[in-house]
């Protein structure tokens, strides 16, 4: 653990500003300049761990956003990136700006897609916002388990951090193990999309077995029953974006997010 004062690859330390699975991410600076610096924890630099670290690094260096985060610069251990200063999208208050993150985040997707990235960890925690939020809006963040075209899909086994901590949201061909597409992140980002409106996940369950069995099994939630305010056409939208086979949901992030707002406005 870094503490406040110390000096990091040309970077110091500011203040812990989160905890993940095997990475520590701090606020630090270098120069004038203000930086999100996420530094793998002594116990857990694997080797695994250090491909991903690069892998992370690599794939969003290749992407050019406003709303997918930007790198700056990495070592074997360690990368900095933008900070963005509002914490996730749960701290969004008001229907408007949930909306307004869902469509920049679809539209984040939809880019990344068309340029060979799946990003297979779309959740809140993933999506960071500003706080100035009419200025810099909402971030997509964290490409460390995401698939590019053309490969295989990683045994489950490789990434049990991975599965555990994303499994409220993971689509049902990801945990099958099956090839990971854009519909794969559609998915995911349906059920962040019902967490945004609803304020809990679509599938709750005592146990890992439990939420898997509902994502592969169970028909997506009808929102509308508990939620006076929201029409029963959300509950088909959300039906369609969250469908068990991939080639069944929307064409594009873009598209359902568009839907959900038309909906909900």
């Amino acid at each position: 653990m870094l503490r406040p004062g110390d000096e990091f690859a040309g970077y110091i330390v500011e203040r812990t500003v989160g905890r993940g699975g095997s990475a520590t991410v701090y606020l630090a600076h270098r120069d004038s300049d203000t930086f999100a610096l996420k530094v793998l924890d002594a116990a857990d630099r694997t080797q695994d761990a250090l491909e991903r670290m690069r892998r992370e690094f690599a794939i969003a260096k290749s992407l050019s956003h406003p709303h997918i985060v930007a790198v700056a610069d990495h070592g074997p251990t360690w990368l900095s990136m933008q900070y963005v200063d509002g914490g996730n999208a749960t701290a969004v208050e008001t229907l408007s700006d949930k909306l307004v993150v869902l469509n920049q985040i679809a539209d984040a997707l939809d880019y990344a897609h068309s340029n060979g990235v799946v990003h297979c960890d779309v959740k809140p925690a993933n999506i960071l916002v500003n706080k100035d939020f009419t200025c810099g809006g909402a971030v997509l963040v964290d490409f460390g388990v995401a698939h590019l075209a053309g490969e295989p899909p990683p045994p489950l086994a490789a990434r049990p951090h991975h599965v555990k901590a994303s499994l409220p949201y993971a689509a049902p061909e990801l945990l099958a193990g099956e090839p990971q597409t854009p519909a794969t992140d559609e998915y995911e980002f349906a059920c962040t999309t019902v967490e945004l409106i609803t304020g809990a996940t679509p599938f709750r369950a005592r146990t890992p077995i439990g939420l898997i069995d509902a994502h592969l099994h169970h028909p997506p939630p009808r929102v509308s029953r508990n939620i006076s305010w929201v029409p029963r056409a959300f509950d088909s939208i959300l039906a369609k974006a969250m469908a068990k086979r991939p080639e069944r949901r929307y064409q594009t992030c873009t598209e359902f997010a568009g839907l959900v707002s038309r909906v909900l406005t």
